[in-house]
């Protein structure tokens, strides 16, 4: 049976935001396991449509301020879905509210991240998802 590399899929409507999270797996050469969506509606469409049993996600993280389908509504129905529920989500959020954090956490985020400041602290949080698809 071929193995396929892990995939981490990112949802966040924040352009720079993907963009530096990109260039920090650029430098650990781990780009291509980056799979992006624009929103939570269009994460849960990439994950009914595109992954299945045998190919899909090692790692989903989640922005909480998304159109159309905010992080936690997302991280609602990922949890709720026999399919994925058993995937780790990360919230990774600029929001810093501890009810917010706790919200998240009961309704089974495997963390909740700050989006980091500058390029190393990118480096440290994309080596931090990477260890989740080893």
């Amino acid at each position: 049976m071929a193995t396929t590399k892990a995939k981490i899929l990112l949802a966040d409507d924040d352009a720079d935001d993907r963009a530096i999270l990109q260039d920090a797996m650029m430098e650990l050469e781990a780009d291509q396991m980056l799979c992006f969506a624009h929103n939570g509606e269009e994460a849960l469409r990439i994950l009914g449509n595109d992954f299945d049993a045998e190919f899909r996600p090692s790692l989903i993280i989640l922005d909480l301020n998304m159109p159309k389908l905010n992080g936690t509504e997302t991280l609602r129905r990922i949890k709720s879905d026999a399919r994925f529920n058993n995937i780790p989500v990360i919230i990774y959020s600029t929001s810093l509210n501890p009810l917010e954090k706790e919200k998240c956490m009961l309704l089974g985020a495997h963390s909740y991240i700050t989006k980091p400041v500058t390029f190393k602290e990118s480096m440290d949080t994309a080596k931090a998802f990477l260890e989740f698809c080893e």
